[in-house]
């Protein structure tokens, strides 16, 4: 193998081994940071205030967040169109919540997708985290 195949082959390795490992919150919400702080030098923290405000907002579209998700995330949600039950979305209720950051991911993107029309930033993922991890069952 050449050196650049066994660095790729290092490099999926660890990336591998990060995403399995079990996360926290905590862990999310320090990621989100450093994600802003990357891509707006000016950002000045998370809110859970606007969290609150953008996980109610319909954004010009026809979903919110709380469609699916219902106005209080430490209830057991249905999707608006199939009907399916989706677990509470607030840790407090649902500690397995934000503990996987690939699963993470992937629900933020289909989600975004959904209620945006496009990803969300590290900054509305962060404020929409700290507002559901401020949240008591």
């Amino acid at each position: 193998m050449t050196r650049a195949t066994l660095l790729a082959v290092g490099m999926l390795g660890v990336l591998t081994v990060s995403l399995a490992r079990a996360q926290t919150p905590a862990d999310m919400l320090a990621r989100y940071d450093r994600e802003a702080r990357q891509a707006n030098a000016a950002f000045q923290g998370f809110s859970a205030a606007r969290g609150e405000q953008f996980f109610r907002a319909r954004h010009g579209g026809e979903w919110s967040c709380s469609s699916c998700h219902t106005e209080s995330p430490v209830q057991t949600g249905r999707h608006a169109r199939t009907g399916k039950s989706i677990a509470p979305l607030a840790p407090a209720a649902e500690g397995r919540r934000f503990s996987d950051g690939a699963k993470v991911e992937k629900w933020f993107k289909r989600n975004c997708n959904d209620v945006l029309s496009r990803a969300c930033t590290a900054a509305e993922k962060g404020d929409v985290l700290t507002w559901l991890t401020s949240l008591r069952k």
